[in-house]
């Protein structure tokens, strides 16, 4: 079974909300690895709209499990992930005024240009995860790239409105991991997962990690963060 990335995002987006210092990420990073997180995640934007750099070099120096930095590919992310060194890095495709990430990179559009990124990354020891859509093309790209993981773009398996849909973005998510396996890449993803949906894609053959954020802290306001990171860790692991 997967493992579980706790995006903690979200509680950076509220104590941004009032540019104050609560509620603090550092310390939901702290109860989320005592319910039994296997790694905490965080998206530092451009526009740093939640996540702040303070929180990133902060996280490195206390967390206990893995540190998963999703970022652009750009040259000055490069050069945040490089000083502080996460235990992996997830590229993720960015646009200012989305209000999330709305689909996977267009690996097979950039390939040489991510690439180098992935190759100046990983020489330095950072592992790193291509956040794609699971299209055969762009996970043939993606391998191209000499990246080391992909992360499956799970986000119009989640917005299915139907049961027929449900079950066909379930068959590209399952044909999609196989391919990546196929490809020598492992396998990760994420993007809209919640309580009832996650099941089924942490069955798919070679799944690692799910990386799950907005459904937890949502669920946490009702029920806290330790139960409700205690509850997902069940869900995938049955």
């Amino acid at each position: 079974m997967p493992t579980l990335g706790v995006n903690i995002d979200h509680i950076a987006t509220i104590r941004q909300a009032r540019r104050g210092t609560d509620p603090d990420p550092i310390a939901a990073a702290m109860i989320a690895e005592l319910a039994g997180a296997d790694g905490i995640t965080v998206h530092l934007r451009e526009d740093r709209r939640h996540i702040q750099e303070r929180d990133l070099r902060l996280l490195r120096q206390t967390i206990h499990t893995r540190l998963n930095l999703e970022m652009a590919a750009t040259p000055e992310m490069v050069a945040i992930a490089l000083d502080v060194k996460p235990d992996y890095i997830t590229l993720v495709p960015e646009r200012r005024e989305e209000v999330t990430t709305e689909g996977g990179l267009n690996v097979k559009a950039q390939g040489d240009r991510l690439g180098k990124f992935v190759n100046q990354l990983q020489g330095a020891g950072i592992p790193v995860s291509l956040f794609v859509d699971a299209e055969p093309e762009q996970l043939q790209a993606s391998a191209k790239t000499g990246a080391k993981f992909v992360e499956l773009h799970t986000g119009t398996y989640a917005n299915a409105k139907n049961e027929e849909e449900l079950k066909h973005e379930l068959e590209v998510l399952t044909n999609g991991g196989k391919l990546a396996i196929q490809l020598g890449l492992r396998l990760n993803s994420g993007h809209g997962l919640t309580y009832w949906n996650t099941r089924a894609v942490a069955q798919i053959a070679g799944m690692e990690e799910l990386n799950i954020g907005h459904s937890i802290i949502s669920r946490a306001v009702l029920v806290g963060l330790d139960r409700a990171i205690r509850e997902m860790k069940t869900l995938i692991s049955t």
